[in-house]
């Protein structure tokens, strides 16, 4: 079974739908699957394929060219080097040998050493260069660090269409060529960006100044839907990308044997009658890629822990590895957990979060089961928190 689906005369989706995969990077969770989009550009004189697509779904993509007749390919450009856009290139080259592989220096030597690629099959696509296919032009816009040091947009300005590989992007399976369901596109979307382009927040906003003064109909990225109305995911990425935090408090914690989870209750219901919204993730059984999503607006994080083994709970320490990793915009940050007979919990969670630029509020540490004065300590906190959000 094919599928191939025309975005504009000329310009036609074949790329994969992959439902069932559920883990990326042996990392992240995909609740909804994900896409790999493929793009053919025939012109009057020659024919381009954007994006090769993952390994796993090359023969989907061969199957949707042959369904098309496509007998020749010119160039296949590959916008970004990673092994879920390249790892079909091998096979397509063995289908279209006179095929050439472009993309920007980085990218090629990454595809060469990744053994996709040799030093006949390709060709440097240089920042503002355009590539004629007779009627139609491809130009290319560099743009390093969302997330990788190699990729590039491709422009197809005649169509008004920017091809954006990862940037703009969303790990959702869905039979809707076009973002229709926007509500559930925008939280895929978030997510996506959270895990994948938030450390680059600061690219990303370069990027987004770059493709403004662009004339765009359809932003069509490497996975998920492609966009008709363009300014919905653009809006979007401007607000995740800026400084503005929201009124939120993100509160991953882990409880041992319920201190830590008794303070957890508390502190919540102490934000929560002050008015500050809470996001709460019990580490023993949570969906990373929410907790990464949750960390693009929220003002602060509170970290919860008890002590083991004279340290923080390893399930705690990994929570800010990976906020640290994530890097988001938030501003304060502090730790609640108990102990028993001491340890080093406290320098273990601050030292594992030095990229973040954020004020450290004092911790509320009971030992033991809390007491009347660990309540308060954490009444106190909620406070100092409150009164910092409302002064943003």
């Amino acid at each position: 079974m094919t599928l191939t689906r025309e975005i504009k005369t000329g310009v036609t989706w074949v790329g994969a739908i992959d439902w069932d995969r559920r883990l990326f990077d042996a990392l992240i969770p995909l609740p909804d699957g994900t896409s790999y989009n493929s793009y053919l550009i025939q012109g009057s004189e020659k024919t381009a394929l954007i994006d090769p697509v993952d390994e796993s779904m090359v023969d989907v993509l061969l199957g949707n060219l042959g369904a098309l007749g496509i007998e020749r390919i010119d160039y296949i450009i590959a916008q970004h080097a990673e092994q879920d856009h390249s790892g079909g290139l091998k096979r397509l080259l063995e289908i279209y040998p006179d095929a050439k592989v472009v993309g920007s220096a980085r990218c090629l030597d990454l595809l060469k050493e990744f053994g996709l690629v040799d030093n006949d099959s390709v060709q440097e696509a240089k920042d503002g260069e355009m590539l004629s296919l007779g009627d139609k032009s491809l130009e290319f816009i560099h743009a390093p660090w969302v997330h990788w040091p190699d990729t590039i947009f491709t422009y197809l300005a005649k169509e008004r269409i920017l091809f954006t590989c990862d940037f703009l992007g969303s790990h959702l399976a869905t039979s809707d060529l076009f973002a229709v369901d926007e509500a559930a596109v925008y939280r895929a979307a978030k997510r996506y960006y959270a895990e994948i382009m938030m450390p680059f927040r600061q690219s990303i906003n370069r990027h987004l100044a770059r493709i403004e003064d662009l004339q765009i109909d359809i932003i069509a990225p490497s996975h998920g839907p492609l966009y008709g109305r363009p300014e919905f995911i653009l809006d979007a990425y401007r607000d995740w990308a800026s400084d503005r935090v929201k009124n939120q408090v993100v509160l991953p914690y882990v409880s041992m044997h319920g201190s830590t989870r008794i303070m957890a209750d508390y502190f919540v219901d102490a934000l929560i009658s002050r008015g500050v919204a809470v996001k709460r993730f019990d580490l023993t059984d949570y969906d990373v890629g929410e907790l990464a999503e949750s960390l693009v607006d929220a003002a602060t994080v509170v970290i919860g822990t008890p002590t083991i083994l004279a340290g923080a709970h390893p399930l705690a320490l990994y929570a800010a590895v990976l906020a640290n990793a994530l890097r988001p915009k938030t501003r304060y940050a502090s730790i609640i957990g108990s102990f028993g007979w001491g340890g080093k919990m406290l320098e273990q969670i601050t030292v594992a979060l030095p990229n973040l630029k954020l004020q450290l509020l004092d911790p509320v540490i009971a030992k033991g089961r809390p007491k009347e004065a660990d309540f308060k300590a954490l009444d106190r906190l909620a406070e100092e928190i409150s009164v910092m959000h409302r002064e943003l």
